[in-house]
């Protein structure tokens, strides 16, 4: 059951290692590789090893769709300017908010890998939702033909950054992380999930057929 989980936490550190031996990391694009860190390796990875060790199941699908909306909401709040703005001018409240999209995240997780077993077949629409609408937040970064946090402080200068990043260069690289991460993490997960689901039946129809054969054969 913990294995979409681990398997899309994986993937992602894979990808993200493979981004820090090519590129230099901005101010912007580091806050977004902290969210993915946090969101889509972190989370997976905590929910996966609580309920290894104390196996949950039979979780109301009601839960998963709430943690669903409630981290979706998040995600573009955080990033809407005017939170940026509010969070470059008070570091603690940064870090509250970081904390707070963590915890969704986790609940997010823990959710989809302990559903009731006659609703699994809905966290494969929870996560398609998710990267939908995270890879869209992440396309409105890339294709910005401005930068969209300028207000916000998050322009960076030549002469703070040896790496010289300009600030829309920035954004679309964090852009490009955020729709990077997006497929690996969700879509692997729903992609796993599918697969079990699929292969569910013939398990216990042979697990059934072996249970009713007669003693001796």
């Amino acid at each position: 059951m913990t294995a979409p989980a681990v398997a899309s936490a994986f993937a992602v550190i894979v990808a993200g290692a493979a981004v820090l031996l090519i590129y230099d990391l901005g101010h912007f694009s580091a806050h977004m590789m902290l969210h993915i860190a946090s969101m889509s390796v972190a989370a997976p990875l905590l929910a996966a090893w609580a309920i290894a060790r104390r196996p949950t199941r039979g979780i109301s699908p009601a839960w998963l769709w709430i943690s669903t909306l409630v981290q979706i909401v998040l995600l573009w709040t955080w990033h809407s300017p005017a939170v940026h703005h509010v969070t470059v001018q008070s570091p603690a409240l940064g870090l509250a908010l970081h904390g707070v999209l963590l915890l969704a995240a986790l609940s997010f997780w823990f959710s989809l890998l302990t559903i009731s077993a006659a609703a699994r077949w809905q966290t494969i629409p929870a996560l398609v939702l998710t990267g939908k609408l995270a890879c869209l937040l992440a396309a409105l970064l890339i294709f910005a033909p401005r930068t969209l946090y300028e207000s916000a402080g998050h322009i960076v200068h030549a002469a703070e950054s040896s790496s010289a990043f300009r600030a829309l260069d920035d954004q679309h690289l964090a852009g490009l992380l955020m729709i990077t991460a997006c497929p690996l993490s969700y879509l692997v997960a729903a992609v796993m999930i599918t697969v079990q689901l699929i292969g569910r039946p013939q398990t216990a129809a042979a697990a059934l057929e072996r249970h009713n054969l007669p003693a001796g054969r």
